[in-house]
Order: C-alpha cells, then structure tokens, then sequence
C-alpha cells in the first residue's frame, strides 16, 4: 500500500502529500477465537468520495466497519481517519465520523421529529436548534407528511431515510453507510441512493458497505472487494470489470421458464459456461469471439427460445466477483463473528 511516502491508488501512484485520506488502513485484522473475521485488510479512501466496500454476507466488512469507527478494536494493525489514529485518537475520530449500520438505531415509540430533535439535543443544539434542524432534516428526505408519526408506523424505506437522517444531524466529515438498502423495495433504494449522492456532493466522504454489485456500481468512485476477511481487488468499476479481459453477453429471456433451455444452448454454441443472474430472466457469460455469440443467438431462435433484448459488452460487476472469487456474491456463508459472541466495544 505504501512505499516511501508513496499511496497507491487505483492503477497509479501518488504522493501522500499530494492526497487527503479519509481513510489510511493497514494490516487490519480482528479475530474472534480462532477465527480471524477480518484479516489483513488495506484500505485508502480519499476525502470527498464514495468508497463501496463490496463482499458477500460473512465477508468482513461489517467488521472492518466497526474497528474503522472505533466501535471495535483491531486484534492487529493500524488504521487513520483523517490523519487520527483509531486507538490512540479515538475521541477525535469519534467527533468526524458517523456510522449507520444495518438496522435502525431510531426509537421506534417516538415520531420522526421527536427522534431528531432528541439527537440534536444530546449533541448540545439548543430547544429552538434542534427543531429547526430536525425541520430541515425531515424535508430534505421527503418526511414532513410523516413527522407526527411514531417510527413503528413508518415504512422500511421511510426508517431508513429517517436513520441516516440521525446520522447527520451534525454533518459527519465520514460517513460509514452499512448495506444501508438491505430488505428495501427498489423505489426506496433508489431515494436511498439518491440521498447518498447529495451528501458526497457536498463534501461528506462516504465508506459505502453493500453486497449488492448493481449498488456499488451506481454509487462508488472506487470499490474494494472483500471476501474471508481479506481484499481481492480494489479500483474504480471500470478497472475492476477490464480485470476480467473479456467481453460479456447479457441476454433476457421472453419467458423465465426457458433459462434452462437457454442456458442450455448458449453454454453448447459459446463454449462457455452461463451465469444466471439474480433476474429469472437473465443470463450472462464471459466471452470474446463476437461470432459465435451471433451463431448461439440463431440457436436460440431456431430452438424457439424468445429474447427480449440482448447486449454484448464490459462484463459486469457479478461476473468480476464470479471471476475473482469462483463463486457467485449472493452466497451467504456468514464467517464474520461465529455463533454470535459478544465483541468488545472501545
């Protein structure tokens, strides 16, 4: 990661001083009995981006989420938060950071706007302060109808807004986002992303954790992928998806019944094997010959097997982890914190 002052970053190298990091980690590990959840990781997050931190359930990145902002100490390594140690500052990395983690810290029993104003008043605003800005808050995520309303009455995509809400009460210089659209329908993930979109634009950096690769594709400048507690990969979505070196086929089906038989013929003409995507629709596969891709999609046509549309181009970020990893990133296999033991907390 470093080399005589020197970061580097993406596929280049630059000076340190050249750089403002968010975020400077290295070696971190975090091992729960014999079991190391985390395990090794790097990280460099300059100030100002969105970071996606992308892996599987297990994967370790709600562990390193956790160490980053002091919630958890490291078993070894070291990690900065603009420029303050996470163990020896912890006080002062508390003060820049906020974390919001994968369920909702807001009380339930309360409304929307008592819930912010009771947050700005823990953080010294005064009366009038904190109603003003729970105000500014509850409009600026589209709550003002729903303000009056206790949380428990509220939509999942409405705690969620309202959760990250909390979270910037005081605008955070970082902001750890933990799978924050987990269990949302698409329209809320959407608000969701939107959201996240407006606070990077002025100015809040953003460590993005999701195992969704659609997520992370739509929102990180760069993306460090995780998997058994240790990073495989890092760059922007281009450099991670031309990492593959080779084209991809993506291919909808008319009638979701028909993937097996499309599968089928497009693994036989492509001489290759098929992805099938989290769409019952849709199916993918790494190829380079345009030709052949030609010669399956007749086959498919004379074996009666409708298409809706079709596209030949840079593989996406489901056929990245596919390659880097061997297996698809919505396997589940949870690594992180086994058989739920308590973990410290600084």
């Amino acid at each position: 990661m470093e080399r005589d002052g020197v970061v580097n970053i993406g596929r280049g190298a630059v000076k340190k001083a050249d750089v403002e990091l968010a975020v400077h980690a290295e070696g971190l590990v975090r091992k729960f009995g014999e079991n190391a959840a985390v395990d090794g990781v790097d990280l460099i997050v300059r100030r100002g981006e969105i970071y996606g931190f992308l892996g599987p359930n297990g994967a370790g990145k709600t562990t390193t989420i956790r160490m980053l902002a002091t919630l958890l100490p490291p078993s070894s390594g070291t990690a900065e938060i603009f420029g303050h140690d996470i163990a020896r500052d912890a006080d002062e990395v508390r003060s820049r950071v906020s974390l919001t983690g994968q369920f909702a810290s807001v009380d339930e029993d309360l409304t929307g706007h008592e819930n912010l104003v009771l947050i700005a008043r823990l953080l010294g605003h005064s009366r009038k302060e904190s109603k003003a800005r729970s105000a500014e808050l509850l409009a600026a995520f589209g709550l003002s109808d729903a303000a009056s309303r206790q949380v428990k009455k509220y939509s999942g995509g409405m705690r969620r807004r309202l959760d990250i809400a909390a979270s910037i009460v005081v605008t955070p210089e970082l902001l750890f986002l933990d799978e924050p659209t987990t269990g949302l329908d698409p329209r809320s993930r959407n608000q969701v992303w939107d959201i996240i979109r407006t606070l990077a634009s002025e100015g809040t950096t953003v460590l993005l954790t999701t195992q969704y690769l659609d997520e992370a594709d739509q929102l990180a400048d760069r993306i460090a992928v995780i998997d058994n507690g240790k990073v495989i990969a890092e760059g922007t979505p281009g450099e991670l998806k031309a990492s593959v070196g080779a084209g991809a086929l993506h291919v909808r089906l008319a009638d979701p019944e028909t993937r097996p038989e499309a599968e089928r013929i497009l693994s036989n003409s492509l001489g290759a094997p098929m992805h099938l995507e989290s769409d019952p629709a849709a199916l993918s596969a790494r190829v380079s010959d345009p030709e052949r891709v030609s010669r399956a999609l007749a086959e498919l046509s004379r074996s009666g097997v409708a298409v809706t549309d079709f596209a030949l181009g840079q593989p996406s970020l489901d056929e990245v982890f596919l390659a880097l990893t061997g297996r698809p990133a919505d396997d589940n296999e949870n690594n992180e914190n086994p058989g739920g033991k308590e973990e410290e907390v600084a």
